[in-house]
């Protein structure tokens, strides 16, 4: 079943566009749980040798997710721009997340080669879910008109940490805490463990309105070979002809820098917060909750500064908030400043992200969408491996995760100089 389009305006109807940010909703338990609060640090913690080994190990993991999707993204968002549909690759990519966060399970404390095997699966994952971003981000353009993207993409990514906040709760109240509402053995951790299958089962039941209701590009007819071999046609004559699309290439390196060093704290946000300040799994999700919070109020209130202001400054005045809370909390040494400073640098963590798609919504040549949301991923992923890789070996240089942490802040300065000189998306 799908939803027709609005065929007076060409777009998607109102059910088709809260079902797409719906998808938000649903992926966001994996950012949430798997890739930021719950999994890092139980694989710190229980998994790995000591806090100091698994930072490093968990750097290795999440980088080189990091460079297969780099490599894969640009590439695959070409030949879907030969093929047409996206909801397709969207769907095969939301099974294998799905299928890899519930076997996450398996990773029990103690068993042989878990370290091994929870890097690899971990790892499988993160590649699914950021390639299916590709195709969720390229479909925005074509569901609402551009004076309305930056409210809908702000949207999405409120209602996103919405979905994250909801997973959190769940998880801690109903497994991790002594008093939970499905009270399991906690000998092999399963309280904890549970709630690796409860993201799998969350991404998958809230995933299924964008596919039931959200409509999708028309399929081009072309056989899938043909799709490839045009697709890379494609791909290699836009790099070729880069000099046409520098202004966007422009945008794409200063958000290579800034979006690793974000997606970096998100890798490291649970691990920074068990292994600095004695948090435990209940404690780290707790704080998850509370900044996931924050994050979704300010998503949704940069959403009309996006559409008001513009979204370059939207990026560069949350790049800003962000630098300046994030290196408090490096400097910090209650617990309870870490809270307060956290849940401020929350607040600027969604607009970055919004604004950045909204800006490349309004900017990429229509029949080159999918391809430059592929290289949109690309490029948050093309140096994300040195963000996590670079705290991975200062943390095992100094054996201290605050100076490890540090390198975050130098990426997120970095881009937003570069930021300063791209031009807003409507001068285009």
């Amino acid at each position: 079943m799908q939803a027709p389009m609005d065929t007076r305006q060409g777009r998607a109807g109102r059910r088709g566009r809260i079902s797409w940010a719906l998808y938000d909703w649903a992926n966001s338990s994996f950012f949430a749980v798997i890739l930021t609060f719950v999994f890092p640090a139980y694989f710190a913690r229980q998994i790995a040798a000591d806090e100091t080994v698994g930072t490093t190990l968990w750097g290795n993991t999440v980088g080189l997710a990091g460079l297969v999707i780099a490599l894969a993204a640009p590439i695959l968002g070409a030949i879907a721009d030969q093929s047409g549909r996206r909801k397709p690759w969207l769907a095969v990519l939301t099974l294998g997340c799905v299928l890899a966060t519930a076997t996450l399970w398996w990773v029990r404390p103690g068993a042989d080669n878990v370290v091994l095997f929870a890097m690899l699966v971990a790892g499988t994952a993160t590649v699914a879910s950021e390639l299916a971003f590709v195709f969720y981000n390229a479909m925005l353009p074509s569901l609402t008109t551009p004076d309305r993207l930056g409210r809908w993409s702000g949207w999405a990514w409120g209602l996103g940490y919405a979905g994250g906040i909801g997973c959190l709760v769940i998880a801690l109240f109903g497994f991790v805490t002594a008093d939970a509402w499905f009270p399991l053995p906690r000998g092999e951790l399963e309280h904890v463990r549970s709630t690796f299958v409860l993201v799998a089962a969350w991404y998958a039941v809230f995933a299924l309105p964008l596919f039931l209701f959200t409509p999708d590009a028309p399929s081009q007819g072309i056989a899938p070979g043909r799709a490839i071999r045009l697709g890379l046609q494609q791909l290699w004559g836009s790099i070729r002809r880069v000099r046409r699309y520098a202004v966007i290439a422009r945008f794409l390196i200063a958000r290579m820098f800034f979006i690793d060093g974000l997606a970096t704290i998100f890798a490291f946000g649970g691990v920074y917060a068990a292994g600095t300040f004695a948090m435990d799994e209940e404690q780290v999700l707790l704080f998850g909750i509370a900044l996931n919070v924050t994050s979704g109020v300010g998503a949704v209130s940069f959403a009309w500064i996006d559409d008001w202001l513009g979204s370059k400054r939207t990026i560069l005045l949350s790049l800003l908030g962000l630098i300046v809370f994030g290196t408090m909390l490096l400097l910090v040494e209650s617990v309870a400043l870490f809270w307060t400073f956290g849940m401020i640098l929350g607040i600027f963590v969604g607009p970055v992200q919004a604004a950045g798609r909204s800006w490349l919504a309004r900017s990429a040549p229509e029949h080159l969408r999918n391809e430059m949301f592929g290289l949109f991923a690309f490029s948050g992923k093309a140096t994300a491996f040195v963000g996590p890789l670079l705290v991975g070996w200062t943390t095992a240089l100094f054996d201290s995760q605050r100076a490890g942490m540090s390198v975050i802040f130098v990426l997120l300065g970095i881009g937003f100089v570069l930021m300063l000189s791209v031009p807003e998306a409507e001068k285009q």
